[in-house]
């Protein structure tokens, strides 16, 4: 992913989140091998929320699953995403807010994670971040 569409999707996911008034959020997006590629947190984000948005973003890469569909899978095979979660080094949160990012023809270019709202929350702000970039956002089901 070039390093030009990652910083405007997190530009993007933030204004967006201002014109919503959410919370302050952290901002982070991953390349298709998960390696940082722009990040941000807003003034008055907590303390963690920039690693919880990477859990969020690494554990859909390392899934090839939005992170809804991560939270779905939770509550019905809860020991399957303890397992994950442990097998990739506990970077994994599984709720809303870590959106897969694909560019027009279908190729997987990332993730971007968000947190510091309700996860539904961080979950809009990422699909308007990436909308706002050109790309298609896959958040799971």
């Amino acid at each position: 992913m070039q390093l030009e569409v990652a910083q405007k999707i997190v530009a993007a996911t933030l204004a967006s989140a201002r014109s919503h008034k959410f919370k302050p959020l952290a901002v982070v997006v991953l390349d298709a091998r998960g390696a940082l590629r722009s990040a941000a947190a807003e003034d008055g984000a907590s303390l963690k929320r920039a690693e919880i948005a990477i859990g969020k973003a690494h554990g859909a890469l390392a899934m090839g699953l939005g992170s809804r569909t991560l939270f779905t899978r939770s509550q019905a095979q809860p020991q399957f995403i303890a397992a994950v979660t442990h097998a990739v080094g506990g970077a994994l949160i599984p709720v809303p807010g870590g959106v897969l990012i694909s560019d027009g023809a279908g190729t997987l270019l990332g993730a971007v994670g968000v947190s510091g709202d309700t996860s539904d929350n961080d979950e809009i702000a990422a699909m308007a971040g990436i909308a706002a970039a050109g790309c298609k956002g896959d958040p799971g089901a």
